[in-house]
C-alpha cells in the first residue's frame, strides 16, 4: 500500500469520533442531570426528615414557664402549634417550601402537600399512656419539582415524600 492510500484513508476516517460522540452525548448528559437531580431530591428528602423531628421537638418542649406536659393547656396549644411549623418553616426554607398555618406545604407560594401538626393522648410506638406530638409532611415532588424539568427525568424521582415524626412528651 503506498502513502497516498494511508492519507486517503485518515482523511475519510476525520469526523467519526465527532460524530460518535454526538451520539453518546445526549446519554451523557441524560445521565449527569439524573444524578443531580436524584441527589437533590435526596437532598430535600433529608431536610423534610429532619424538619418534621424538629417540629415535633418543638412541640413537644413545653414554652418557658409551662410544665413539662404537651400539649399545653388548650389556651397554649395554638403557640404550641405555631412552634412546631416555624421550626418546620426553618427546616425547609431554604428550598422555598414552607408550611402553612392551614396545613399546606407550599413551593414558592403555591400549594404542594400538607404539612400537619397533632397532639394525641397516646404514642403508637409506646406501650405506656405518654402523650405525644405528631408532625406529618407530605411533598408532591413530581407535581412540584424543586428543580427545573428535563425530558425523562421523572423517571428517577418519586411522586411524593413523606414524613412523620412522634415524639414522646414526658
Amino acid at each position: 500500500m503506498t502513502m497516498r492510500g494511508l492519507r486517503t484513508r485518515r482523511r475519510n476516517d476525520t469526523g467519526a469520533a465527532a460524530v460518535e460522540f454526538a451520539f453518546i452525548a445526549p446519554i451523557l448528559i441524560f445521565l449527569l442531570l439524573a444524578i443531580v437531580g436524584y441527589g437533590y431530591m435526596l437532598s430535600f428528602r433529608q431536610a423534610m426528615s429532619q424538619a418534621a423531628s424538629e417540629g415535633a421537638r418543638a412541640a413537644a418542649v413545653a414554652p418557658a414557664g409551662l410544665p413539662q406536659t404537651a400539649p399545653p393547656a388548650n389556651t397554649t396549644a395554638d403557640n404550641v402549634r405555631t412552634r412546631a411549623i416555624n421550626a418546620v418553616n426553618q427546616g425547609l426554607g431554604g428550598y422555598g417550601v414552607t408550611c402553612t398555618d392551614a396545613g399546606t406545604l407550599t413551593h414558592n407560594g403555591s400549594p404542594a402537600g400538607t404539612c400537619v401538626v397533632t397532639f394525641s393522648t397516646s404514642c403508637s410506638a409506646s406501650t405506656t399512656t405518654a402523650k405525644c406530638a405528631k408532625v406529618a409532611l407530605d411533598y408532591t415532588y413530581k407535581d412540584d419539582n424543586l428543580l427545573p424539568s428535563f425530558p425523562g427525568l421523572g423517571i428517577v424521582l418519586p411522586s411524593n415524600l413523606t414524613y412523620t415524626a412522634e415524639i414522646e412528651v414526658s
